[in-house]
């Protein structure tokens, strides 16, 4: 294999730079050219591609986003616009494929495989929802992001004696919220994964303020429902006033952690590693801090497992 391309795909999660760079590094150190193709499948149907160097990666590991940016493209999914990314790696040469993303973007690189391209996934997105890894690249990252949102808002609800419904990103999976609550001493988390009363939170807030908390925090994952309605139902039964702040966008920017640039890092290197032994339709993974591959169709089946003892150790730290 002489001719290796990279793309990100899907949603960004800090890391990715990271990945990107070991994947390039890691090329040329073994003699690989390495051809970064930009604005993910959307990129490689219009062949969007460049090779890359070694200072094209120079100064990159400590940024969030990706260099190479990201798209979303429905044109893939279709039988013609695969046929036109074949065509465009068959005329840039690339022999092998390093993709970066979440489930989606899994399925496209399984498509590829199974049309004859050496591909291999690299997890990258923030929501932590692939359930064959412990961790995916960007999600430590947006956990930091929303601890120190938690430590704002605290400060200014605890001047005003207010409640704050934090919403943060997770329409199917809780892991953000349920992490970030648990570490920032949330009152209450709500994750798609578990049924909540409503009564039952606004119980645990009334408690607080009858010992004299000053504040309260809830964790909501944006995949329950909406901030400012839940906001508008507790005040109206708790009488404390109740602020929602939406984090939004801001979960997927900024500097990644030292663990997101270090799995990154890891990740990248061994997906070069693998389609130079000759490795097709695998992914690359975690489990207790060891990197592991597996077929790219069996980690899409594994069904992601919630962490109930931490849900319920957020019960238990926020009497």
């Amino acid at each position: 294999m002489k001719t290796i391309g990279v793309l990100t795909s899907g949603g960004d999660a800090p890391g990715m730079n990271a990945a990107i760079r070991a994947v390039v590094r890691t090329g040329i150190y073994n003699e690989i050219k390495i051809m970064g193709i930009k604005q993910g499948y959307n990129g490689l149907i219009n062949g969007d591609i460049e090779e890359m160097e070694l200072s094209s990666v120079a100064d990159i590991i400590h940024r969030g986003g990706t260099v190479l940016r990201s798209a979303r493209c429905e044109e893939f999914k279709t039988e013609e616009g695969r046929n036109k990314a074949l065509t465009v790696l068959k005329v840039f040469g690339i022999e092998g494929l390093v993709v970066i993303g979440g489930d989606g973007s899994f399925m496209g690189a399984k498509k590829l495989s199974e049309a004859g391209i050496p591909t291999i996934g690299i997890p990258g997105t923030i929501d932590n929802d692939l359930g064959y890894t412990d961790y995916t690249i960007g999600f430590d990252t947006a956990v930091n992001t929303v601890l120190d949102a938690i430590s704002k808002i605290r400060d200014t609800s605890t001047s005003h004696g207010r409640a704050n419904i934090i919403e943060v990103m997770g329409r199917d999976c809780g892991d953000i919220a349920l992490y970030a609550g648990l570490a920032g001493g949330a009152e209450s988390v709500i994750v798609p994964e578990e049924d909540f009363d409503v009564d039952e939170v606004c119980k645990r807030l009334i408690q607080g303020k009858n010992r004299g908390k000053l504040h309260s925090i809830i964790m909501l994952a944006e995949g329950v429902g909406n901030a400012y309605e839940l906001g508008k139902t507790i005040q109206e039964k708790t009488g404390i006033e109740t602020r929602c702040t939406v984090l939004g966008h801001i979960q997927r920017g900024g500097s990644p952690s030292a663990f997101d640039r270090l799995l990154a890092s890891r990740m990248g290197a061994r997906a070069v590693e693998l389609l130079l032994e000759g490795k097709s339709g695998r992914v690359i993974g975690a489990k207790k801090n060891e990197l592991f591959d597996m077929d790219i169709d069996e980690a899409l089946d594994v069904k992601k497992e919630f962490d109930k003892k931490a849900y319920e150790l957020t019960k238990i730290l926020s009497i």
